[in-house]
């Protein structure tokens, strides 16, 4: 089977860079998103970076302010229980959906970020976890073909405290096994299997965090 071909615009390409940067951390929370420094990071022109940087605030994952210009969204406690509640409702339907759609060469893909998942938990580079974390669940969401639900998916990840949450002892290893289980289900074809390892990936991982924060 032939993978799963991905055709961009400059603006998409853009996007998925501020936002996959975003989750990784590489654009603080609260950070003011210089347009110039981005397009020259990438080599594209301002326009481009520009339209990407609306998408993004519709999404969620940026901020326009009068004052300061684009800021990348600050991370809210208080809405994070319900956010959980909402991904894994939606990424339990965007999972069951993909399960049977991924084509071998997406298969491939997936044990190929595993393995750098795995290597990056080993050298304990939390940064690179998550970066992998977001691809690694991007590329199982864009097979289920439902985009209007994986934009909703994207605003709740816009809101969700990937970058804190990782920060945790030992959570990258602890997240390693859960995507280890997901990919072990997605290739038995296991739909129960896949849909019990994501709710406990994403349940986990919120209630370590919660546990955390009150402490």
């Amino acid at each position: 089977m032939e993978g799963r071909a991905k055709h961009q615009t400059k603006e998409e390409f853009v996007a998925d860079f501020l936002r996959e940067g975003i989750i990784s951390g590489q654009f603080a929370r609260g950070s003011k998103l210089k347009q110039a420094q981005i397009a020259e990071m990438i080599g594209t022109s301002i326009t481009p970076v520009r339209e990407a940087i609306k998408l993004l605030e519709a999404e969620g994952f940026i901020l326009g302010t009068s004052h300061r210009g684009a800021i990348v969204a600050p991370f809210d406690i208080n809405a994070t229980e319900e956010i959980t509640d909402l991904r894994v409702m939606l990424e339990c339907k965007l999972g069951l959906k993909a399960v049977n759609r991924l084509t071998s060469q997406d298969i491939e893909e997936l044990r190929s970020l595993q393995a750098q998942i795995e290597d990056a938990a080993a050298r304990g580079d939390k940064d690179a976890v998550r970066t992998i974390n977001y691809r690694f669940h991007e590329l199982i969401y864009i097979a289920a073909e439902l985009p209007q639900t994986l934009r909703f998916v994207r605003a709740l990840w816009a809101r969700y405290p990937f970058d804190l949450i990782n920060r945790l002892d030992n959570r990258i290893d602890r997240a390693s096994q859960e995507h280890r289980d997901m990919l072990s289900a997605i290739i038995a074809r296991d739909e129960a299997a896949f849909l019990q390892a994501l709710q406990t990936h994403i349940r986990s991982a919120w209630d370590e965090f919660k546990a955390s924060y009150s402490e």
